[in-house]
């Protein structure tokens, strides 16, 4: 769901330039990492940041790794952005950018991790291409994914889960680390805003890791 639209954020959003792309992103292909303090760390992306709180807990809890996170709603990137700015954080960035159009900004080999949070299901079977995990996007995936690099999946639909799970094996993908009850295992784990709320009201979480075929 689009929030609505708030004209001042245009604006305000550039006091986050630190910590915020919003263009250009073709320039860094293949230099994603330049824009870190340290440019030698792996490179984990999240798909969809939403508000941010899941990859500003991610890069607080692991500075051994840098985070770029993708988000299509200015609206939303702008509260992700001032998260990790206000905690400024060395190794997270934020960027506005559809990724339906990854490939074309991000080289083949370039990235460690992939992160994919409660992205939307796309229930009806007709929109099943448009879904995160269908074979198309995890074949994208793969062809950024350095050697043995992974796809760490969680969602609180079930249907998409069991979805997603055929999709990765279908696919050649080796999975691990799979649970239909994230929180009741002692995985560590960050909480987005939209788990937090859910899991509150005991909605079970589903996740994932999956490692990229060897072939890929």
């Amino acid at each position: 769901m689009r929030l609505r639209r708030k004209p001042w954020i245009d604006e305000a959003i550039h006091e986050y330039s630190s910590h915020v792309i919003l263009e250009n992103h073709e320039e860094h292909k293949g230099q994603w990492g330049q824009l870190f303090e340290d440019p030698t760390k792996p490179l984990y992306m999240e798909l969809g940041t939403g508000k941010g709180r899941f990859i500003a807990g991610m890069a607080e809890a692991h500075p051994e790794a840098n985070f770029l996170g993708f988000e299509v709603q200015l609206g939303v990137l702008y509260y992700a952005a001032q998260k990790i700015f206000e905690q400024a954080a060395p190794n997270a960035r934020v960027t506005l950018f559809d990724i339906a159009g990854i490939e074309n900004i991000v080289e083949p080999g370039e990235v460690d991790r992939f992160y994919i949070n409660f992205c939307d299901p796309w229930p009806k079977a007709r929109h099943a291409k448009r879904r995160l995990t269908y074979h198309t996007f995890l074949d994208r995936y793969a062809r950024l994914l350095k050697p043995a690099g992974e796809v760490h999946f969680k969602t609180d639909n079930e249907g998409l889960f069991l979805f997603s799970l055929e999709e990765f094996k279908n696919s050649g993908w080796t999975l691990k680390n799979v649970t239909y009850d994230l929180h009741s295992t002692d995985l560590p784990n960050v909480k987005t805003e939209y788990e937090e709320k859910f899991s509150q009201k005991g909605q079970p979480i589903f996740r994932l890791e999956a490692i990229k075929p060897e072939e890929a």
